[in-house]
């Protein structure tokens, strides 16, 4: 056999040995919820390196809230979504199984309650008689009723609307309410007629922490544990870059211009909402204080004080024992960067 003949040979065996393996990986498909965060991962998004990494079909969907994400999870629709602990709590408080399995970020000044020019608020004392939104459900929500109570008052001295980021801005705007506990692109969109007034972490400081993270299916998550350690691991990849190397990630880097183009808002606004990210390493996130540790797990414990919450503002009817079972640190474990 001439050697021309001998490797065409190999090469249609070799093929005929990888059609499975091809066929079956096109035949893995998921479908995965994001919302508008400015987060470095999302560019493994924009770029398709998730998809590509994973060799799975991703088709990638962007909603408006966590509480949307975990409805369409519940219905079958989305398999893997980014969303906050307060929608987290209270889908898992409902009978959802699903399973966090990456910490994006921690309460931070990425979040953030932000008050009208010429609404009269210059402090927390002015709140009372105030019109204040928030997305519904959201980490934000659920701050912003935490601060509420925490200074004395109820939404009957405050009154909150629970909408969505794009009508809170609009209704800002037109000056219908005096400010919105929110995130970006919203956030910057605010503060351009607006102060800061209070910030996720100081609400986190005043007993009430939040947390973002990537939860699948429990079914999927189960199914799919390469898929979700793979995932990870890309994302860890885009967290090293950002924590590495600044310039890559200013407003005109393309990392930047790819945030503004999968997530709104323009490049400079998305290298500032960066800045103010709170961040965890693999190790950290996989450690008895977050995502480790079973029943000391520090994830499910602010699950169950958030749903805790909940249920005091009738949003949710029960607290169950324990969330341990909603959190895993598996996909973090030998998770390389």
């Amino acid at each position: 056999m001439k050697i021309r003949t001998l490797l065409a040979a190999i090469t249609l065996g070799s093929a005929s040995l990888l059609a499975p393996f091809v066929a079956q990986a096109a035949d893995k498909k998921v479908v995965v919820a994001y919302q508008t965060d400015a987060l470095p991962s999302s560019v493994a998004i924009a770029n398709g390196e998730l998809a590509k990494a994973t060799g799975y079909e991703i088709d990638f969907r962007k909603f408006n809230s966590g509480a949307e994400i975990f409805a369409a999870i519940a219905s079958g629709d989305v398999q893997v979504g980014y969303v906050g602990s307060s929608p987290f709590a209270a889908a898992t408080s409902r009978g959802l199984e699903v399973k966090a399995f990456y910490l994006s970020s921690i309460s931070g000044i990425d979040e953030a309650l932000v008050v009208r020019n010429g609404s009269g608020i210059s402090s927390l004392s002015d709140l009372k008689g105030k019109k204040l939104a928030a997305a519904p459900v959201s980490t934000d929500h659920y701050q912003l009723l935490a601060l509420i109570r925490s200074l004395g008052l109820t939404e009957k001295d405050v009154q909150v609307f629970a909408i969505p980021q794009p009508e809170i801005v609009a209704s800002y705007n037109r000056g219908d309410i005096d400010g919105g506990f929110v995130w970006d692109p919203a956030l910057s969109e605010l503060k351009k007629n607006g102060k800061v007034l209070v910030t996720s972490k100081d609400v986190a400081d005043k007993g009430a922490p939040t947390f973002s993270a990537w939860v699948a299916a429990s079914k999927f998550a189960d199914e799919n544990k390469a898929f979700l350690k793979t995932f990870a691991s890309v994302i860890n990849k885009y967290y090293a870059s950002f924590a590495a190397d600044k310039k890559a990630w200013d407003a005109d880097s393309e990392n930047a211009k790819l945030l503004a183009k999968t997530l709104g808002g323009t490049p400079e606004q998305q290298a500032g909402a960066l800045k103010n990210l709170t961040l965890l390493t693999p190790d950290v996130q996989a450690s008895e204080a977050w995502l480790g540790g079973g029943e000391k797990s520090g994830a499910a414990k602010i699950l169950k004080d958030t749903a805790a919450f909940l249920k005091d503002q009738g949003k949710v009817t029960e607290v169950l024992p324990s969330y341990a079972a909603f959190v895993t640190p598996d996909a973090l474990v030998n998770a390389s960067n």
